[in-house]
């Protein structure tokens, strides 16, 4: 189940409050030396669709600030997971916290798949980015601030005085996620971004995202149907099981970034895709 409706920061949460959990939740451990690793921490994740069970009692732990990828079984739920931890779908049961907050107190965006639904045909490109920041009540000297900030910082080379159907679909893609950052989100959720366009604009597009997450170090949350695109792009790859889905296996992908081509093709990136690989087609004919 997907939706597509535009994104307006900060989202708020709809999940209700946990039921029969018992206890106090589990800690994740601290990071090197004592110092603090803050996280992301599900528990106790139901979902269900006329009967079908797509989750119950689904529990993970991922690191803020790192790049994660989700991948999975055809039909596991990956869109409707980032969904739920977003807020943007509500869960029948369970708890999502970032860093010890709750959802409707974490700065959230969200990139989705059909950017030509995502976008306000009627605004300019440039009027879809400040969108968010004028529903927020950013002052107006603030958002120029801002949005002119992004703007150099990413180089954009984009008649941001267009409408959106008067470019391309990358171009409108990139939009899409300028608009998602001006709001300095927390956590950056990407559906799919970039599956509805041409090769090309694809690698493009993701050696764009290489340089925002390294330049911002948001936390940014990639569904994925394309393996090398998940492994690319991602510090921890999260393979999921088939329905009632779980976490087959978190896989670190301790490669240098930015990802190239050199990385994309060395041994080490083959071998992690083999790996995943042999995880996935483990899950399929389970």
């Amino acid at each position: 189940m997907r939706s597509h409706r535009t994104s307006v920061v900060p989202l708020k949460a709809v999940s209700p409050e946990p039921s029969g959990s018992g206890g106090a939740m589990p800690t994740p451990s601290a990071g090197v030396a004592g110092k603090r690793q803050a996280f992301m921490t599900v528990r106790g994740l139901r979902k269900t669709f006329d009967n079908a069970v797509v989750y119950d009692d689904f529990e993970i732990d991922l690191p803020l600030g790192q790049f994660i990828s989700i991948f999975g079984p055809n039909g596991c739920g990956k869109s409707t997971l980032i969904n739920m931890i977003s807020g943007l779908m509500p869960m029948d049961r369970g708890e999502v916290l970032y860093d010890g907050q709750r959802i409707a107190e974490t700065k959230i965006s969200y990139v989705f798949q059909n950017y030509r639904e995502a976008l306000f045909p009627w605004l300019r490109a440039i009027d879809n980015i400040y969108y968010p920041l004028k529903v927020m009540g950013v002052p107006r000297a603030e958002r120029k601030r801002r949005v002119e900030k992004l703007i150099e910082e990413f180089e954009v080379r984009i008649d941001l005085n267009a409408y959106p159907y008067e470019l391309s679909g990358g171009q409108q893609q990139t939009v899409s996620i300028l608009r998602a950052l001006v709001t300095e989100p927390e956590v950056l959720f990407l559906d799919e971004p970039f599956s509805a366009l041409d090769y090309e604009m694809t690698l493009f597009m993701r050696e764009q995202l290489q340089k925002i997450f390294m330049k911002t170090k948001t936390t940014m949350l990639l569904v994925s149907h394309d393996l090398d695109e998940a492994i690319q792009l991602a510090d921890k790859v999260v393979l999921l099981t088939r329905r009632p889905t779980r976490v087959a296996e978190i896989v670190d992908v301790n490669l240098a970034w930015p990802r190239n081509l050199d990385a994309t093709t060395s041994e080490s990136f083959m071998t992690l895709k083999r790996h995943c690989l042999d995880r996935f087609w483990k899950e399929v004919r389970a």
